[in-house]
């Protein structure tokens, strides 16, 4: 069975697949599976996997055990390199050579030192035929949080605006501005579902006395840590955030003497995470490295002009989502960083939709 139409379709599906636990399965990829055969009566799916919530088991090994002895002589569709490092449980690549698969074809290829192009010469090794980059950039941007942070050392950045029709993120002294309607506010939450981290500015979180958690019903669980920067720990004892930490984790970003004086919060359950100090400022390279080391792998920037500033000047963004709503702020209101025709260069469409009354236009930074 090689044929190239089909081979996009199987790897369509097992795309869709793996973005069902797209945020909930910690260091690792979401990886999806399928093990095909064709017996004469045209391929059918025998097998199908995902990796578990969690991290493990991994997709090849739930597939495979679904598909039995159906498994030999079949395809297997996986969305990333299968991994060749020995852990508690043997690699993927010699779980599929085991099982006597004929054939794998793969999508991303996975930039771990551990795997890249081990797993497929294993594969190659036992005689088994490998086809590589099927749909290769769908599969990279449904895992690019665990791409980046295994390639860069750094979780992968989204910053998430909604900005009214004349260019604005809200008003001076008014907190949180309705620019949106309730289906954009709810493709938000969903966003928020996704990732691992929300990040806002002490200024955000002070004008604006955020929640920062998923409130859809049924995903309230999948709420991600929350994050602000706040070198000074200005965040109040009473705030939303401080409240709730011990429900949703709170991680404050803050010079470590200053973190050592707020007793408050510590006893509320909020975490402090030392950083360094560069012009004034945090320095957001660093901290973006101390956070892939704790295993985050997407950040999503929601909050504050001026942190949506400086994520951008420091090439930290590797994806804008941009809401636009059709209301206007004017006088007092403040300017946001990106507004719809003007995008910061080196980024480019990759999707866009429509939310009620609201345009959605999401940028992906081009490599």
């Amino acid at each position: 069975m090689a044929d190239a139409g089909l081979d996009r379709r199987f790897m369509a599906a097992a795309l869709r697949l793996s973005a069902r636990h797209r945020g909930l399965t910690g260091t690792n990829p979401s990886v999806g599976t399928l093990i095909v055969r064709d017996d004469g009566a045209g391929p059918a799916i025998v097998g199908s996997g995902i990796t578990a919530i969690g991290g493990r088991p991994h997709a090849e090994t739930q597939a495979l055990a679904e598909a039995g002895a159906l498994a030999r002589g079949a395809t297997a569709y996986v969305t990333l390199e299968p991994c060749a490092h020995h852990g508690r449980t043997p690699p993927c690549a010699e779980a599929l050579v085991a099982a006597g698969v004929a054939r794998v074809v793969g999508a991303a290829s996975d930039p771990d030192p551990r795997v890249s192009g081990r797993g497929y010469a294993i594969l190659r090794a036992a005689g088994i035929e490998v086809v590589e980059g099927v749909l290769a950039a769908q599969a990279a941007d449904l895992m690019a949080g665990y791409l980046i942070r295994s390639a860069s050392k750094r979780p992968e950045v989204t910053l998430k605006l909604a900005v009214s029709v004349d260019g604005m993120i809200g008003r001076t002294g008014e907190g949180q501005v309705a620019i949106t309607g309730p289906v954009a506010r709810a493709q938000v939450h969903l966003m928020r579902a996704a990732s691992d981290a929300i990040l806002v500015g002490i200024g955000t979180a002070l004008a604006d006395d955020p929640e920062l958690t998923c409130r859809l019903a049924g995903l309230e669980r999948r709420s991600p840590l929350r994050i602000v920067l706040d070198p000074h720990v200005r965040l109040p004892a009473g705030s939303k955030l401080a409240r709730t930490a011990r429900d949703v984790p709170v991680l404050v970003a803050a010079e470590p003497a200053n973190a050592a004086r707020a007793g408050a919060l510590a006893a509320l359950g909020v975490e402090f995470i030392g950083v360094e100090m560069a012009d004034g400022a945090i320095a957001l390279p660093e901290l973006m490295e101390d956070l892939a080391a704790r295993g985050v792998s997407t950040v999503m920037v929601e909050g504050g002009a001026e942190t949506a500033r400086r994520f951008l000047a420091e090439g930290l963004v590797d994806r804008i989502a941009l809401f636009t709503g059709p209301g206007t702020i004017g006088t007092g209101g403040i300017l946001s960083p990106v507004v719809r025709g003007r995008i910061p260069e080196g980024f480019a469409l990759a999707r866009a939709a429509r939310y009620g009354d609201d345009a959605y236009e999401e940028f992906t930074r081009q490599t």
